[in-house]
Protein backbone atom coordinates (compact mmCIF):
# COMPACT_ATOMS: atom_id res chain seq x y z
CA UNK A 1 0.00 0.00 0.00
CA UNK A 2 0.83 3.75 -0.80
CA UNK A 3 0.97 5.51 2.68
CA UNK A 4 1.04 9.07 0.16
CA UNK A 5 -2.09 7.82 -1.42
CA UNK A 6 -5.05 10.26 -1.15
CA UNK A 7 -7.63 8.62 -3.42
CA UNK A 8 -10.18 6.10 -3.43
CA UNK A 9 -11.31 2.87 -5.49
CA UNK A 10 -14.51 1.60 -5.65
CA UNK A 11 -14.11 -1.94 -7.08
CA UNK A 12 -17.36 -3.80 -8.41
CA UNK A 13 -17.71 -7.56 -9.48
CA UNK A 14 -19.69 -6.79 -12.09
CA UNK A 15 -23.08 -7.24 -13.47
CA UNK A 16 -23.89 -4.04 -10.70
CA UNK A 17 -27.53 -3.65 -10.40
CA UNK A 18 -28.60 -0.87 -13.22
CA UNK A 19 -32.12 -1.27 -12.65
CA UNK A 20 -33.44 -1.76 -9.56
CA UNK A 21 -31.80 0.45 -6.35
CA UNK A 22 -28.72 0.40 -8.15
CA UNK A 23 -27.04 0.89 -4.74
CA UNK A 24 -23.80 0.50 -6.02
CA UNK A 25 -23.66 3.31 -8.42
CA UNK A 26 -25.35 5.27 -6.10
CA UNK A 27 -22.22 4.97 -3.59
CA UNK A 28 -20.36 5.51 -6.78
CA UNK A 29 -22.31 9.04 -7.13
CA UNK A 30 -21.82 10.00 -3.63
CA UNK A 31 -18.42 9.91 -3.66
CA UNK A 32 -17.54 11.63 -6.54
CA UNK A 33 -20.05 14.86 -5.48
CA UNK A 34 -23.33 14.41 -6.70
CA UNK A 35 -24.87 17.06 -8.84
CA UNK A 36 -21.82 18.99 -8.19
CA UNK A 37 -19.55 15.87 -9.37
CA UNK A 38 -17.93 15.51 -12.88
CA UNK A 39 -17.79 12.07 -13.89
CA UNK A 40 -15.80 10.77 -17.08
CA UNK A 41 -16.82 7.06 -18.01
CA UNK A 42 -14.24 5.43 -19.94
CA UNK A 43 -15.09 2.74 -22.38
CA UNK A 44 -11.93 1.23 -23.67
CA UNK A 45 -11.98 -1.79 -22.50
CA UNK A 46 -15.34 -2.58 -24.38
CA UNK A 47 -15.75 -2.96 -28.43
CA UNK A 48 -19.38 -1.34 -28.20
CA UNK A 49 -18.22 1.87 -26.86
CA UNK A 50 -21.02 3.73 -28.08
CA UNK A 51 -23.82 1.70 -26.79
CA UNK A 52 -22.17 1.43 -23.53
CA UNK A 53 -21.29 4.90 -23.08
CA UNK A 54 -25.46 5.65 -23.90
CA UNK A 55 -25.85 3.46 -21.14
CA UNK A 56 -24.01 4.51 -18.40
CA UNK A 57 -23.97 8.86 -19.55
CA UNK A 58 -28.36 7.86 -18.77
CA UNK A 59 -27.70 5.87 -15.81
CA UNK A 60 -25.57 8.35 -14.12
CA UNK A 61 -27.84 10.80 -14.93
CA UNK A 62 -30.79 9.09 -13.45
CA UNK A 63 -28.84 8.85 -10.58
CA UNK A 64 -28.18 12.25 -9.79
CA UNK A 65 -24.37 12.26 -11.59
CA UNK A 66 -24.18 16.28 -12.38
CA UNK A 67 -21.87 16.17 -15.52
CA UNK A 68 -20.95 12.68 -17.04
CA UNK A 69 -18.49 12.80 -19.90
CA UNK A 70 -18.05 9.81 -22.06
CA UNK A 71 -14.03 8.91 -23.30
CA UNK A 72 -13.59 6.53 -25.65
CA UNK A 73 -10.04 6.09 -25.95
CA UNK A 74 -9.36 3.57 -28.27
CA UNK A 75 -5.81 3.95 -29.34
CA UNK A 76 -2.20 4.74 -27.42
CA UNK A 77 -2.22 8.12 -29.78
CA UNK A 78 -5.09 9.59 -28.39
CA UNK A 79 -4.04 8.58 -24.81
CA UNK A 80 -1.30 9.91 -25.25
CA UNK A 81 -2.89 13.55 -26.48
CA UNK A 82 -3.11 16.32 -23.79
CA UNK A 83 -7.07 16.69 -24.13
CA UNK A 84 -6.78 12.81 -22.73
CA UNK A 85 -4.83 13.76 -19.59
CA UNK A 86 -6.55 17.38 -19.13
CA UNK A 87 -9.93 15.26 -19.27
CA UNK A 88 -8.56 13.36 -15.90
CA UNK A 89 -7.40 16.69 -14.43
CA UNK A 90 -10.91 18.32 -14.77
CA UNK A 91 -12.51 14.96 -13.65
CA UNK A 92 -14.46 13.96 -10.40
CA UNK A 93 -14.26 10.72 -10.55
CA UNK A 94 -13.06 8.66 -13.49
CA UNK A 95 -15.59 5.29 -14.58
CA UNK A 96 -13.59 2.14 -16.15
CA UNK A 97 -16.12 0.21 -17.89
CA UNK A 98 -16.20 -4.27 -18.19
CA UNK A 99 -14.88 -5.40 -20.89
CA UNK A 100 -11.40 -6.59 -21.98
CA UNK A 101 -8.72 -6.11 -19.43
CA UNK A 102 -5.92 -6.57 -21.42
CA UNK A 103 -7.15 -3.97 -23.90
CA UNK A 104 -7.10 -1.25 -21.56
CA UNK A 105 -3.60 -1.60 -20.24
CA UNK A 106 -2.34 -2.92 -23.56
CA UNK A 107 -4.19 1.10 -24.78
CA UNK A 108 -3.29 3.35 -21.81
CA UNK A 109 -0.41 1.46 -20.02
CA UNK A 110 2.44 3.70 -19.96
CA UNK A 111 0.88 6.98 -21.39
CA UNK A 112 -0.04 10.71 -21.05
CA UNK A 113 -3.54 9.44 -19.66
CA UNK A 114 -2.11 6.59 -17.57
CA UNK A 115 -0.03 8.89 -15.91
CA UNK A 116 -2.29 11.59 -15.28
CA UNK A 117 -4.67 8.75 -14.07
CA UNK A 118 -1.62 7.49 -11.31
CA UNK A 119 -1.31 11.33 -10.32
CA UNK A 120 -5.62 12.07 -10.39
CA UNK A 121 -5.55 9.26 -7.99
CA UNK A 122 -2.67 9.74 -5.89
CA UNK A 123 -3.86 13.67 -5.17
CA UNK A 124 -7.48 12.94 -3.23
CA UNK A 125 -9.31 11.21 -7.05
CA UNK A 126 -11.82 9.38 -7.09
CA UNK A 127 -11.39 5.72 -9.62
CA UNK A 128 -14.16 3.50 -10.18
CA UNK A 129 -14.19 0.00 -12.16
CA UNK A 130 -15.94 -2.42 -13.13
CA UNK A 131 -15.43 -6.29 -14.52
CA UNK A 132 -12.34 -5.61 -16.89
CA UNK A 133 -12.24 -2.11 -15.43
CA UNK A 134 -12.00 -4.27 -11.75
CA UNK A 135 -8.88 -6.09 -12.49
CA UNK A 136 -6.73 -3.23 -13.50
CA UNK A 137 -6.93 -1.80 -11.23
CA UNK A 138 -3.69 -3.55 -9.42
CA UNK A 139 -0.08 -3.83 -10.26
CA UNK A 140 -0.48 -7.36 -11.14
CA UNK A 141 -3.75 -8.50 -12.97
CA UNK A 142 -5.23 -11.49 -13.92
CA UNK A 143 -6.07 -12.07 -18.06
CA UNK A 144 -6.89 -15.46 -18.10
CA UNK A 145 -7.71 -18.65 -16.10
CA UNK A 146 -9.80 -21.66 -15.72
CA UNK A 147 -13.24 -21.18 -14.19
CA UNK A 148 -15.48 -23.72 -12.61
CA UNK A 149 -12.30 -26.19 -12.53
CA UNK A 150 -9.86 -27.24 -9.73
CA UNK A 151 -7.16 -25.10 -9.26
CA UNK A 152 -4.20 -26.59 -11.90
CA UNK A 153 -0.49 -25.20 -12.09
CA UNK A 154 0.38 -23.21 -14.91
CA UNK A 155 -2.27 -22.40 -16.60
CA UNK A 156 -3.24 -18.64 -15.16
CA UNK A 157 -2.15 -15.47 -17.38
CA UNK A 158 -1.06 -12.30 -15.88
CA UNK A 159 0.05 -9.00 -16.82
CA UNK A 160 0.69 -5.84 -15.39
CA UNK A 161 -2.29 -3.78 -14.74
CA UNK A 162 -2.36 0.04 -14.05
CA UNK A 163 -1.14 -0.36 -10.82
CA UNK A 164 -3.33 1.76 -8.60
CA UNK A 165 -3.68 -1.03 -5.88
CA UNK A 166 -0.82 -2.07 -4.58
CA UNK A 167 -0.03 -6.01 -3.41
CA UNK A 168 -3.37 -7.29 -4.32
CA UNK A 169 -4.62 -9.29 -6.99
CA UNK A 170 -8.43 -8.80 -8.10
CA UNK A 171 -10.61 -11.11 -9.63
CA UNK A 172 -14.06 -10.35 -10.62
CA UNK A 173 -17.12 -12.50 -11.44
CA UNK A 174 -16.11 -14.21 -8.47
CA UNK A 175 -18.47 -17.09 -7.55
CA UNK A 176 -20.76 -16.74 -10.16
CA UNK A 177 -18.35 -17.70 -12.83
CA UNK A 178 -16.61 -20.64 -10.29
CA UNK A 179 -12.89 -18.36 -10.09
CA UNK A 180 -11.52 -19.13 -6.81
CA UNK A 181 -8.86 -22.04 -8.40
CA UNK A 182 -7.65 -19.47 -10.45
CA UNK A 183 -7.07 -16.99 -7.82
CA UNK A 184 -5.62 -19.22 -5.64
CA UNK A 185 -3.50 -20.12 -8.35
CA UNK A 186 -2.48 -16.01 -8.46
CA UNK A 187 -1.88 -15.83 -4.91
CA UNK A 188 0.05 -19.39 -4.87
CA UNK A 189 2.42 -17.49 -7.44
CA UNK A 190 2.70 -14.40 -5.58
CA UNK A 191 1.91 -15.21 -1.58
CA UNK A 192 3.08 -12.00 -0.84
CA UNK A 193 0.08 -10.31 -3.02
CA UNK A 194 -3.61 -10.08 -1.15
CA UNK A 195 -6.06 -12.07 -3.55
CA UNK A 196 -9.70 -10.33 -3.88
CA UNK A 197 -12.45 -12.13 -5.19
CA UNK A 198 -15.41 -9.84 -6.12
CA UNK A 199 -19.02 -11.07 -6.60
CA UNK A 200 -21.58 -10.05 -9.00
CA UNK A 201 -23.28 -6.99 -7.78
CA UNK A 202 -20.51 -6.26 -5.00
CA UNK A 203 -18.01 -3.61 -5.03
CA UNK A 204 -15.08 -3.06 -2.58
CA UNK A 205 -14.39 1.01 -1.66
CA UNK A 206 -10.47 1.74 -0.48
CA UNK A 207 -9.52 4.24 1.56
CA UNK A 208 -6.15 5.63 1.60
CA UNK A 209 -5.41 4.14 5.24
CA UNK A 210 -5.40 0.65 3.41
CA UNK A 211 -9.07 -0.40 4.41
CA UNK A 212 -11.86 -1.51 2.59
CA UNK A 213 -15.51 -1.74 3.08
CA UNK A 214 -18.01 -4.40 1.34
CA UNK A 215 -21.09 -2.92 -0.55
CA UNK A 216 -24.29 -4.85 -2.63
CA UNK A 217 -25.66 -7.99 -2.65
CA UNK A 218 -23.03 -10.93 -2.47
CA UNK A 219 -19.65 -11.50 -1.03
CA UNK A 220 -16.24 -10.74 -1.25
CA UNK A 221 -13.35 -13.36 -0.94
CA UNK A 222 -10.21 -12.19 0.11
CA UNK A 223 -6.96 -15.06 0.62
CA UNK A 224 -4.28 -14.48 2.48
CA UNK A 225 -0.86 -15.61 0.53
CA UNK A 226 1.26 -14.75 3.38
CA UNK A 227 0.77 -17.19 5.74
CA UNK A 228 1.10 -20.05 3.18
CA UNK A 229 3.58 -22.83 4.85
CA UNK A 230 4.08 -24.58 1.18
CA UNK A 231 2.54 -24.81 -2.22
CA UNK A 232 3.88 -27.40 -5.00
CA UNK A 233 3.59 -24.00 -7.47
CA UNK A 234 6.92 -25.11 -10.07
CA UNK A 235 7.43 -25.16 -13.66
CA UNK A 236 8.27 -28.82 -13.33
CA UNK A 237 4.82 -30.94 -13.95
CA UNK A 238 2.11 -28.35 -15.47
CA UNK A 239 -1.61 -28.51 -15.32
CA UNK A 240 -0.75 -30.69 -12.06
CA UNK A 241 -3.48 -30.07 -9.54
CA UNK A 242 -2.62 -27.33 -7.07
CA UNK A 243 -1.21 -27.91 -3.48
CA UNK A 244 -1.57 -24.78 -0.83
CA UNK A 245 -0.68 -25.20 2.77
CA UNK A 246 -2.42 -22.91 5.35
CA UNK A 247 -3.43 -20.25 2.73
CA UNK A 248 -5.89 -18.26 4.82
CA UNK A 249 -9.46 -17.25 3.81
CA UNK A 250 -11.96 -14.90 4.47
CA UNK A 251 -15.56 -14.49 3.31
CA UNK A 252 -16.85 -11.09 3.23
CA UNK A 253 -20.76 -9.50 2.91
CA UNK A 254 -21.56 -6.18 2.95
CA UNK A 255 -21.26 -4.34 6.22
CA UNK A 256 -18.23 -5.84 6.90
CA UNK A 257 -14.88 -4.93 5.69
CA UNK A 258 -10.52 -5.38 5.47
CA UNK A 259 -7.09 -3.99 6.85
CA UNK A 260 -5.12 -5.15 3.73
CA UNK A 261 -2.21 -3.64 5.75
CA UNK A 262 -2.69 -5.09 9.20
CA UNK A 263 -4.73 -8.59 6.93
CA UNK A 264 -7.52 -8.54 9.69
CA UNK A 265 -11.39 -8.57 9.08
CA UNK A 266 -12.98 -5.42 10.17
CA UNK A 267 -17.24 -5.66 11.21
CA UNK A 268 -18.85 -2.11 10.73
Amino acid sequence: MDNNCKGQLLIIGGAEDKVGESAILKEAVEIIGKENGILSVITTATNQPESVGKEYDELFKRLGAGEVNILNIGSRDIANEEGSRSAVKKSSGIFFTGGDQLRLTSILGGTSFHKGLVDFYNSGGVIIGTSAGASVMTGTMIVDGNSNDAARKCTLKMAPGLGLLHEAIIDQHFAQRGRIGRLLCGVAENPEMLGIGIDEDTAIKVLPNGTFRVYGSNSVTVIDGRTIKSSNVTELAPEEILCINNATLHILPSGFGYDMLERKVIRF
